[in-house]
């Protein structure tokens, strides 16, 4: 099943929300996924691309500085809260 532009467009605001909403905590891609009600692989990628355009920052490591084998949190780059609070306050 193809997803058009616009909807992943859509669920990639979703994320940023949910991301912005618990600022400055991290959420792991599971929750993200049931957050948002979509599925785990399908919200990784879509959180790959939050990456790769530097909104999101992804976590590979635990409190104790310990590296994660198969998990990744993930949370807003201070830019991107900064410029999702700025467009908040307007609305």
């Amino acid at each position: 099943m193809k997803i058009s532009k616009e909807k992943i467009e859509k669920i990639s605001e979703q994320i940023i929300s949910l991301l912005y909403s618990i600022n400055p905590k991290s959420l792991f891609t599971s929750h993200i996924a049931r957050e948002i009600a979509r599925d785990e692989d399908f919200v990784k990628k879509i959180l790959l691309g939050l990456k790769d355009k530097k909104l999101v920052v992804e976590i590979k490591k635990n409190p104790k500085g310990e590296i994660y084998l198969k998990r990744s949190r993930w949370k807003l780059t201070d830019t991107t809260y900064y410029l999702y609070q700025g467009s908040q306050e307007k609305h």
